[in-house]
C-alpha cells in the first residue's frame, strides 16, 4: 500500500493538474453550456473512459513503445490534433448552444429534458475521442504514475492499481464540477448573446490552439 504521505502529495499534484486549462476542460465546458448537464456528464464518461485505457496501457508498458516508437508517437499525435482542431471548427460553425449533430437538450439550462440517445452518445464519443488521441495524455500517467510507486511498499501491480483509481476518482469529480458549473450560467448566457457568441470562439480558438501545440510539441 502507498504511504498516505505519498499518496497526499500525489492527489495534490493530480488537483494541480487538473485545475489547468486543457482540452478536456474546454470540451466538457463546451458541451455543458451547449447541451446541458447530462450531456456534459456523458462527455465526462468518455473522458473517464479514455484516462482508465491510458492508465492500463501504461501499466502494460506501451507508453514506453510510444517513445521508442517516434513514428508512432507521431502518428497518434498528429491523429489527435486533427481530431481536436475539427472540433473547435464545428463549435465555431456551430449555431448558439448546438453543435452540428442536434439542438440544444430541450432549451434546458440544466439539461434535465430527455435530450435523447444519439446526443448523449455523441458527446461521449467526443470525450473520448479527444483524451484518447492524446498521446501527451498516456506518457503522462507513464511519467506520473510510476514515481509514486515504491517495490518495498507491495506489489507493483496493488500500487499502480491504487493510483490509477485515485487519478480516474479525482479527474471525475473535476469534470463533473466542471459540467455542473458550465451547465448553470448557460441560462444566463442566453440572456446575453454577445457572451455566447464570445463563449463560442473562445473554446473554439482553446480547441484549436490545443491541437497546434499537441502537433507542434
Amino acid at each position: 500500500m502507498i504511504s498516505a504521505h505519498l499518496l497526499a502529495v500525489y492527489i495534490a499534484a493530480l488537483f494541480v493538474v487538473y485545475a489547468v486549462p486543457g482540452p478536456d476542460m474546454a470540451l466538457i465546458l463546451q458541451t455543458s453550456i451547449g447541451r446541458g448537464m447530462r450531456s456534459g456528464f456523458a462527455a465526462a464518461g468518455g473522458l473517464g473512459l479514455a484516462r482508465a485505457t491510458h492508465v492500463t496501457l501504461s501499466a502494460c508498458g506501451v507508453a514506453a513503445l510510444l517513445r521508442s516508437a517516434p513514428w508512432l508517437y507521431d502518428v497518434v499525435r498528429y491523429g489527435g490534433a486533427v481530431y481536436l482542431a475539427w472540433v473547435g471548427i464545428q463549435i465555431f460553425r456551430s449555431p448558439v448552444f448546438a453543435l452540428p449533430e442536434g439542438g440544444n437538450e430541450g432549451g434546458n439550462a440544466a439539461g434535465i429534458a430527455n435530450p435523447g440517445v444519439r446526443p448523449l452518445r455523441a458527446a461521449f464519443v467526443k470525450g473520448l475521442l479527444t483524451n484518447l488521441l492524446n498521446p501527451k495524455a498516456l506518457l503522462f500517467c507513464s511519467v506520473l504514475l510510476p514515481q509514486f510507486v515504491r517495490p518495498e511498499a507491495g506489489p507493483v501491480a496493488l500500487q499502480m492499481v491504487e493510483l490509477g483509481l485515485v487519478l480516474l476518482a479525482i479527474g471525475a469529480c473535476f469534470d463533473v464540477m466542471y459540467a455542473i458549473g458550465a451547465a448553470r450560467i448557460a441560462g444566463w448566457m442566453r440572456a446575453h448573446p454577445l457572451a455566447q457568441t464570445l463563449q463560442r470562439w473562445t473554446f473554439s480558438a482553446a480547441l484549436i490552439g490545443f491541437a497546434l501545440r499537441l502537433s507542434l510539441d
